[in-house]
């Protein structure tokens, strides 16, 4: 088992099976990065088909064949894909540790801390069976000025909870990264796309010293 770590404020810990062989991805200082995907159970039976980002000096690429058993600890990273002249959020799996495992002996072997911001006001709804649903856009801070943008689902009563949050809001939450299917509409074609998110399964709001002076003002 690798290392547990400090507990940071974006802390992905993983393990899956190989489905997509590595390929490469960009370079930076000399340093060349690639790109895999992995299969995640989930306690459903259901899978999340995840992307992962490696550095080539973690481990050896040709080792990561499809059909290999690996865990990941590192952090749900974000960048913008400028394509066709238009802007799109793509989320990774950025690998700190990683190492090749002989099975899945965790049974919840997909887990996340996030602490964060709300950057957007949450959205809000309840589907045609009634249950409820929140989506929020957290931003988690890292190293030398960067941020990563995490687009959250909560349901139930974190749905309702969520919903009143507010933009600037700082949270902590935990839950597990998932891929889910949707149909995109462009002109007369209709494409099937794959989104990253994270789902919820507990959130906190942080109380700030200065949220803690505005709480007893308004009790006053």
């Amino acid at each position: 088992m690798l290392t547990d770590g400090v507990l940071e404020n974006n802390n992905v810990s993983i393990a899956g099976k190989v489905v997509e062989e590595c390929k490469f991805s960009h370079e930076v200082y000399g340093e060349g990065f690639y790109t895999f995907k992995i299969s995640s159970e989930r306690l459903s039976d259901n899978e999340d088909v995840l992307p992962i980002t490696i550095s080539e000096r973690l481990i050896d690429k040709d080792s990561l064949k499809i059909g290999t058993f690996v865990e990941v600890l590192g952090q749900l990273r974000s960048y913008n894909n400028y394509s066709n002249k238009k802007n799109h959020l793509v989320l990774t799996i950025f690998a700190r540790e990683i190492c090749i495992i002989t099975s899945l002996e965790d049974k919840n072997p997909n887990q996340i801390f996030l602490n964060g911001y709300i950057c957007k006001p949450p959205v809000y709804r309840k589907t045609p069976l009634g249950r409820e649903i929140a989506d929020m856009l957290v931003v988690v801070n890292r190293a030398y000025n960067k941020s990563d943008y995490i687009p959250c689902i909560a349901w139930g009563r974190n749905a309702k909870f969520s919903s009143g949050l507010q933009v600037g809001s700082n949270i902590k939450l935990w839950g597990r990264v998932q891929s889910r299917k949707y149909q995109k509409k462009i002109g007369e074609e209709v494409e099937e796309r794959i989104a990253y998110e994270v789902s919820v399964s507990k959130i906190e709001l942080v109380h700030t010293e200065d949220s803690a002076k505005e709480e007893v003002a308004a009790e006053q």
